[in-house]
Formats: C-alpha cells, sequence, structure tokens
C-alpha cells in the first residue's frame, strides 16, 4: 500500500512539474563538474575581466558585501573546517556570482579527500534565477587570485624588475607565475619550507613558462634577490623580514604581491614593513579585518587612512603605482567583484559547451 502510494504521488509530482515549470517555474541551472571546470578555464582567461572588475569597484559600481565566514569547530560528527561566502555584482554586467569555498577541513586527509571544496553559482542578473553551478573546489578561486596578482604586476612595478620571487610554492604560487608571464618575460626565484615542493614548483613552471626558474634556500635570500616578491602561504607568522629587502640595492624598489591573509588568522607580512611601504589594498574595508591591514592596526602602527590607494585606483589612473625606489606591498585578501568576474567568464565560455 505504501509503495502504491509513493507511485501516484510521484505520478502526481510529474504532473504538477510538467504543467507549472513552463509558465511559472525556472529551468533547473546547469551543473559543471571538476573535470570539465579544470579543462575549459585557465588563468589568462581571467585577467582581463579581473582588471575590469578592480576598475569598476574604485568607482563604485560594484555591489560586493563582506564574506561572511562560518567556524565548524570540531566535534564528534563534524570538522574542524572553515566555509566562507563571497559574492558580487559587477553593475552592467548580465550575471552575479555566490561563491561557497569550504578549506581547512584537514581531517579529510585522512578520508583520502582534499581539505577544500567549493563551488560558484552564477545567477541571471535579469531574472534572479541561477544559470549554473560550478564544482571548482577552489579552481576558480585560485585563477582569480592569480589574475588579480597579475594586475598588480602590471600597474605596480615596471618591465626592469625582472628577478621575480615567490615564497610558497603550492597550487596559488603557480597560477601567480602563469598570470606574471601573461604581463611579461621574468627570471623566477623560488623558496619553499618543502624543498621538494620549490624544487617540483621550479620544474614544472620553467617547462610550461620558457623561463628560468632557480631554488632559492631561504626566504632571506629570495628576499635580498628579488624585485618583485609574490607571497601566497597559509600559516599566521610572517614569511619575510623588512630588511632583508636591501631596498638601496634594489634602483627600482621592491613589489610585494601578498595573497595569503584572507582570514583574522592569517598573517604574512611584519607590521613594520606594512607601515613603511606604499600600501595598496584590493578593498580596504575588507583589508582591514582579514588582510595584512589588520596587523598593523592592530599593533597600533596603521589606520585605514593610511592606505595608499584600492588597486582599482591605479588600475583606473587616479593614483600612479610605481613612481621610483619604494616598497609597494599589494594586499589580496580576495574580493566579490573578482568571483563575480570569473563567474561571468566562466558563465560565457562553458555554458557554450
Amino acid at each position: 500500500m505504501l509503495s502504491l502510494w509513493r507511485r501516484q504521488m510521484g505520478s502526481k509530482a510529474c504532473r504538477l512539474m510538467s504543467t507549472s515549470t513552463p509558465s511559472g517555474g525556472f529551468p533547473p541551472p546547469r551543473l559543471f563538474d571538476y573535470a570539465t571546470v579544470t579543462s575549459s578555464l585557465n588563468v589568462g582567461d581571467a585577467i582581463e575581466a579581473v582588471e575590469d572588475a578592480f576598475g569598476a569597484l574604485a568607482r563604485g559600481g560594484v555591489d560586493v558585501p563582506l564574506p561572511m565566514h562560518i567556524g565548524i569547530e570540531e566535534s564528534a560528527v563534524a570538522g574542524p573546517g572553515d566555509c566562507h561566502i563571497k559574492g558580487g555584482y559587477v553593475s552592467g554586467t548580465p550575471t552575479f556570482t555566490v561563491k561557497l569555498a569550504c578549506v581547512s577541513f584537514y581531517k579529510n586527509a585522512e578520508r583520502g579527500l582534499p581539505p577544500g571544496s567549493g563551488i560558484f553559482i552564477v545567477v541571471n542578473a535579469v531574472t534572479g534565477a541561477p544559470l549554473g553551478v560550478f564544482q571548482e573546489n577552489r579552481f576558480m578561486t585560485d585563477l582569480r587570485t592569480g589574475a588579480a596578482g597579475a594586475v598588480a604586476m602590471k600597474h605596480c612595478s615596471i618591465p626592469s624588475q625582472d628577478n621575480v620571487g615567490f615564497i610558497g610554492c603550492g597550487a596559488i604560487a603557480k597560477n601567480m607565475a602563469r598570470a606574471a608571464a601573461a604581463i611579461r618575460p621574468y627570471k623566477g626565484l623560488a623558496y619553499a619550507l618543502d624543498e621538494d615542493m620549490a624544487i617540483t614548483f621550479a620544474e614544472e613552471m620553467q617547462a610550461e613558462l620558457g623561463m628560468p626558474f632557480t631554488v632559492i634556500t631561504s626566504a632571506k635570500e629570495l628576499c635580498q634577490k628579488s624585485d618583485v616578491i609574490f607571497t601566497q602561504t597559509p600559516g599566521s607568522s610572517t614569511v619575510l623580514q623588512k630588511e632583508w629587502l636591501n631596498q638601496s640595492d634594489k634602483i627600482n624598489g621592491v613589489t610585494i604581491i601578498s595573497s595569503g591573509s584572507d582570514q583574522p588568522t592569517k598573517n604574512e607580512i611584519p607590521a613594520d614593513l606594512l607601515a613603511s611601504s606604499k600600501y595598496i589594498s584590493d578593498l580596504t574595508k575588507q583589508t582591514a579585518r582579514v588582510g595584512e591591514l589588520r596587523s598593523a592596526i592592530r599593533a597600533g602602527l596603521m589606520t585605514e587612512s593610511d592606505v595608499y590607494a584600492e588597486l582599482g585606483e591605479v588600475v583606473n589612473g587616479d593614483k600612479p603605482g610605481r613612481e621610483g625606489n619604494e616598497i609597494i606591498i599589494v594586499d589580496l585578501t580576495g574580493t566579490g567583484a573578482q568571483d563575480a568576474a570569473i563567474g561571468q567568464v566562466a558563465w560565457d565560455k562553458l555554458s557554450q559547451l
């Protein structure tokens, strides 16, 4: 009797769906799995869109709320882990994006799973209906982060700064290296606490990009030899020191592009170095809460008024980037504007499949 009732109800639901969907419902969103996403997109796809998004953000043309954070405390049935929710809408574009990123689920290793996962939901900005769900597991996040690094390098360094160092040699570093190569050729330097990871990174990037990469045995030596330094580490302690930069030896100064700090527990750049630099944020209201700026404010060495510019202001030409022998720090915490930009790119490209 119960199974008959279920069949009858299922049949009724199908009839209701078939009669109501054409007139009052939306078609289901398309699902793009991880293999499709990773085989269809690369960091080069994102650079122009992310650059435009930063410009729009500085002009007030992006609705981007502060990130939402859900902490999953460890218990017998959950965690530990963290969930971040970001999103945004770039004015004049046909879609907006909401992203859910889960990170630091370290016990997944016991299950043979990675510690992070995530989806992008791209929504029709005319109707409000979800168009696509992208199972990206941080791949699209890493692409838009790399694209932001390229934008920072383009506008905050000059061509003669051709020794480019990478502190931290994981997935984000690879996208930073690829994105930087889209701006100009350079000589790469690599350092990681795990030397094998640095060696693998250097070998892969040299083969892929056709540019020389050298493994350096200490962060101090890398800083002394680099004109542009990308930092992308997951830890909570600083990865370089002000005195390592040897600024007087570099006639064109030093540009540091930091992307490791995206929550209050992380910190890559010392507060005294931040305070003595030309500090550029991706979004000041966000870097003051979860970026490098937070640590300098907490130390009493900076306030939000000490921020030289947001990156979009430099992109738009409202403020100059490099002006001489100076230390520039670009603090990339990752904005909803970038997520909206890569979401639009992904939908434009993958919806044609």
